[in-house]
């Protein structure tokens, strides 16, 4: 199972939650990055439908699989305030 760290760090003069190396929007305090995270993660571990997707692949393949609306990655909050 995956496992997402949502990460609150300083942004664009302001604070925002870091996901891998995507940023969220920029909030103007410390506490609103936080909690827009905690409500990020907690929505990550809903389970969905099941689902047909296709996707390219790096080497520009193309592929079809079955989602599983239920496979849902584990999330965690790092704040280093």
């Amino acid at each position: 199972m995956a496992k997402l760290t949502y990460k609150i760090v300083e942004h664009d003069g302001g604070w925002a939650y870091k996901v891998g190396s995507t940023f969220s929007e920029t909030f103007p305090s410390h506490d609103e990055a936080l909690r827009a995270a905690e409500i990020a993660s907690a929505g990550q571990q809903i389970a969905g439908t099941t689902d047909g997707i296709q996707y390219e692949d790096a080497e520009g393949k193309w592929h079809e699989e079955l989602a599983d609306g239920r496979d849902r990655p584990q999330t965690e909050i790092s704040d280093e305030k």
